[in-house]
């Protein structure tokens, strides 16, 4: 390969790193990233249902809807939305006890254009009281319609 051939390769997209100012101090605390992205992909980490600094929300709908605001949270500060998210993975304690509820929640962020979904059980979270964890991934302006 030439130096000129070399010079006029597409250079790679930059990695950035997304940390809303709400997340800032468990960001730290924990080492981690709540979204990553490289050039139109996003990938968000898992995001839980809080109500309070390290207090998980009493039951599955409460700790499901305060999760997927987060994770729309996440999505907006690094420039996209849910209608973005391409694939999503969910952790359940209660997986095949707490479902329904879970689905019920889900079907209003996600009405129609799913994601690729995948459901896992565990035996446990991060934190005791947790029952649920959604990470995603997500292409910015996909969502576009």
């Amino acid at each position: 390969m030439t130096r000129k051939n070399f010079q006029e390769m597409p250079q790679p997209a930059k990695r950035q790193s997304f940390v809303p100012p709400d997340t800032m101090e468990l960001s730290k605390l924990l080492q981690f990233t709540p979204a990553t992205r490289v050039g139109d992909m996003i990938w968000v980490s898992g995001q839980v249902g809080l109500s309070g600094p390290m207090e998980p929300a009493d039951g599955m709908e409460a700790q499901a809807r305060l999760a997927f605001e987060a994770l729309k949270s996440v999505l907006a500060f690094a420039g996209a939305s849910l209608d973005d998210v391409v694939e999503m993975t969910t952790f359940h304690i209660g997986l095949r006890a707490e479902i329904e509820d879970f689905m019920k929640v889900k079907s209003v962020y996600f009405p129609d254009r799913y994601p690729a979904w995948t459901a896992v059980g565990v035996a446990e979270l991060g934190l005791p009281g947790l029952c649920l964890e959604i990470r995603a991934v997500a292409v910015a302006g996909s969502g576009a319609c």
